[in-house]
């Protein structure tokens, strides 16, 4: 007979880790960063360089002719789909956790995002959105003349 270590505590963290990152993707985004229905959606980091913004998508197994990039009036959007072929109504599977079908994501950027300065490449499984920066307008300062 074998001795199996049963810890209670990784279930609770577990369960606190999927709890959190669900509440982080649906209430705290504040730029209405998914709002059509989708079937998942893939983990995004945004960060910003001195030259560029970059979003790094994780989208295992989906093709990259299975992926579209758009950017309109400042938001970008990504979505796309993944196939799970594996599956396909067979028999016999008692887990099925990977998630496929469609997805959607929408950020919006700020002003100083260049639309003509995007490009997006993938590479193992992972998206990477640049979007280069406009250069910095300076304010001009207005003359008051008086009459």
């Amino acid at each position: 007979m074998s001795v199996i270590r049963y810890e209670p505590w990784s279930l609770v963290s577990r369960l606190h880790h999927d709890l959190d990152r669900l509440f982080t993707q649906e209430f705290a985004r504040g730029d209405d960063a998914r709002v059509a229905v989708c079937d998942w959606v893939p983990a995004v980091d945004v960060v910003e360089t001195a030259d560029a913004f970059v979003l790094t998508a994780d989208l295992p197994g989906v093709e990259p002719q299975d992926i579209e990039v758009t950017m309109e009036n400042g938001v970008l959007s990504i979505r796309g789909r993944r196939v799970n072929e594996t599956y396909n109504g067979q028999s016999g599977y008692r887990r099925i956790e990977r998630q496929s079908g469609e997805f959607f994501r929408r950020f919006t950027l700020p002003d100083t995002a260049d639309a003509d300065a995007i490009s997006a490449k993938t590479s193992n499984g992972v998206l990477e959105v640049r979007i280069g920066k406009r250069a910095e307008v300076q304010p001009r300062r207005i003359e008051i003349k008086v009459s």
